[in-house]
């Protein structure tokens, strides 16, 4: 036999005379074409095998097969088409890739780097095969030890390529047949060497033309006793364009086969052929029994059949031995390669692969995100946490205690200022801290705080995704005590003599120490009327004044009698100034309450601000990330990832 080897671009091709065979043999010393050991042993005969008949049957083979198994394809006179590599574009596939691209580099600093190894893989083998031909079809053929494949794969080259045997396994190494030139580059990414490439043997025009572009590989067994056929089945199998499965009526039901590779290789049922081989062993409506039983377990691995028009698996019946199929299995092939879209079908159900298995991290339950409620009561939990409220009642008594203090009678200014000396502390009651436990106290809430908003983002969200919002609001509340107390001690005007920082409370505390008099706290703005109501009061005291130096004059005899008059003075100042007090006291609640709210209002705004800046900007930071992450994701899946 003559074996034209393809060895790639820059080899050399030509022809290699084989021994002559012996009897029973080919000229590769393996069993004829027609004789298929693996097969025919478990051939139940009609009256008992013996030597003699397998002997002719070898023979008879033997002469029919020998003057029509060389192939020849000498590079001079070899006038098929050279078939130039390109890369497709305006595939639906590209976008598809670039968006898994951007998904995979939006998501390094996120995930990971396991979770995104087959992502990562899927793309580096699609830039690999795109770089080649994708007029070539690279299609394999598998299937478990003795079920007939390297006899279906001379069937189809219509040589005897692949050795076949008794011996298992038979087949070492995956062996190529190309069709057409062109193909080296996809061989060699297949690392299959340019001694096991080999050209068909010519056969009708019709069908040398409809296979114009096919590959075929034949490989080892899958369930073989050597750990390297096996590896080598499972390499070769991730990178070709479509699979032929060969199966027999003895093990097409193989957990091996149906768990490890069918299972979860069901998305690909575009480019995947399923065929029952050896059906000339089962009688009668055997083999259509046995077909139906085969394509209900491809059904339960979730394998969709390709039948009345719609995608799927091609799944048929053969034998490889007798030809039986073996044309109708040929036009099949012949029009799937004639489609040249087997390698973007195996490269989108990659893809699709790919993203089933990221789907659990990037897919949330419902709409994580921050919404009003849960901006609103971080606000809350942050004016508490700094003492809004009782910086604002305090503030509005520091006002209407000012109110008192300008409006009031200064005989009861007087006494209060003695009162005030008597006390500990005397005045200097600005520099107040808070006890250790209310430093504690107040931290507590900031934390427990970040901890709720951190919570309520990343509810439903992936737990990548969720981790990441989290870490990114306990980053930002580092530090917030501290920036809480300096922004409650900008908001309340005080300026230097509050020493409690980090206690959360700088609003309270500064704001007690406006109202004992504290140096440095600022004074609450006058109203307009307080002038008129000052001079009021400075008039009922110096009608006191003035009505008690009278009668005192008219009662050491220095002024001439007339008690009622000078009494009346006195008494009109000794009412008029608390009357005047009281009178501004009740002018005072209004403004008073104004003006505390207003502080609360400062305060509380101030520590949303803060707490924006440090905690809810990051957060909502990685909820904008983990959205273009998931709008990446959708347009790798091209379906909605909330099932809408």
């Amino acid at each position: 036999m003559t074996a034209v080897t393809d060895e790639g671009p820059g080899q050399s091709r030509g022809r290699t005379r084989a021994p002559e065979p012996a009897p029973g043999q080919n000229r590769d010393g393996a069993a004829a074409p027609g004789d298929n050991p693996g097969h025919d042993r478990d051939r139940p005969p009609p009256g008992g095998w013996d030597d003699g008949l397998i002997a002719r049957r070898s023979a008879t083979a033997t002469d029919k097969a020998a003057p029509d198994t060389a192939p020849v394809a000498d590079s001079e006179d070899d006038v098929r088409p050279q078939v130039e590599a390109y890369v497709p574009s305006g595939s639906p596939l590209s976008p598809r890739l670039d968006a898994l691209r951007e998904l995979v580099g939006l998501s390094r600093a996120r995930l990971d780097r396991t979770a995104l190894v087959e992502a990562g893989r899927v793309l580096d083998e699609a830039a690999a095969r795109q770089r080649l031909s994708s007029r070539h079809t690279v299609v394999a053929i598998a299937g478990a030890s003795g079920s007939g494949k390297s006899t279906l794969f001379n069937s189809l080259a219509g040589a005897q390529i692949s050795e076949t045997g008794l011996r298992r396994p038979t087949t070492a190494a995956p062996l190529a047949c190309s069709w057409t030139d062109g193909a080296a580059g996809l061989l060699d990414r297949l690392a299959i060497p340019g001694r096991l490439r080999r050209r068909p043997q010519p056969g009708s025009a019709a069908a040398d033309e409809a296979l114009q572009g096919l590959v075929l590989v034949d490989l080892p067994d899958h369930d073989s006793a050597a750990r390297g056929h096996r590896d080598q089945v499972d390499r070769v199998l991730a990178l070709v364009d479509a699979v032929i499965w060969v199966v027999d009526p003895e093990k097409y039901a193989d957990a091996a086969l149906h768990e490890r590779y069918l299972r979860p290789l069901a998305g690909h049922a575009e480019v995947t052929f399923v065929v029952l081989n050896q059906i000339d062993r089962l009688p009668g409506e055997a083999a259509d029994q046995v077909l139906d039983d085969l394509r209900r377990l491809l059904d339960e691995d979730g394998m969709a059949l390709g039948e009345h028009g719609e995608p799927g698996a091609t799944v048929l019946s053969l034998s490889a031995l007798t030809g039986d199929g073996v044309g109708e299995l040929r036009e099949l092939l012949g029009r799937f390669v004639q489609d040249r879209t087997a390698a973007t079908r195996r490269l989108s159900a990659d893809v699709d692969a790919a993203a089933a298995r990221l789907r659990p991290v990037y897919v949330a339950e419902g709409r994580p995100g921050l919404g009003e409620g849960a901006r609103e009561e971080f606000a809350d939990r942050l004016a508490e946490a700094v003492g809004a409220a009782a910086a604002g009642q305090a503030a509005e008594r520091e006002w209407r205690r000012n109110a008192g203090r300008a409006c009031g009678t200064p005989w009861l200014r007087l006494w209060r200022w003695y009162e005030s000396t008597r006390q500990p502390g005397g005045l200097d009651r600005g520099a107040l801290t808070a006890p250790p436990e209310e430093h504690l106290t107040a931290r507590q809430r900031v934390e427990q705080a970040v901890r709720t908003v951190a919570d309520d983002a990343a509810d439903g969200l992936p737990a990548p995704w969720a981790q990441a919002v989290r870490e990114a609001a306990v980053q930002g509340a580092q530090g917030l005590p501290e920036a809480l107390d300096e922004l409650a001690g900008r908001a309340s005007g005080a300026e230097g003599r509050g020493t409690d920082t980090g206690s959360g409370t700088a609003g309270a505390r500064r704001a007690e120490g406006q109202e004992h008099g504290g140096r440095g706290s600022a004074k609450p703005p006058r109203p307009a009327w307080w002038p008129a109501a000052v001079l009021a009061q400075v008039a009922m005291t110096l009608l006191q004044i003035f009505g008690g130096l009278w009668l005192a004059g008219q009662i050491i005899g220095v002024l001439q009698p007339g008690l009622l008059t000078p009494a009346l003075v006195m008494l009109a100042g000794i009412i008029g100034g608390p009357l005047v007090e009281w009178s501004c006291a009740a002018a005072a609640r209004g403004p008073a309450r104004r003006y505390g709210q207003e502080a609360e209002r400062r305060l509380r705004e101030a520590a949303a601000a803060c707490g924006r800046a440090r905690v809810l900007d990051p957060v909502a930071a990685e909820l904008v990330r983990y959205r273009e992450v998931r709008e990446r994701f959708v347009a790798v899946t091209e379906f909605s990832t909330t099932g809408r």
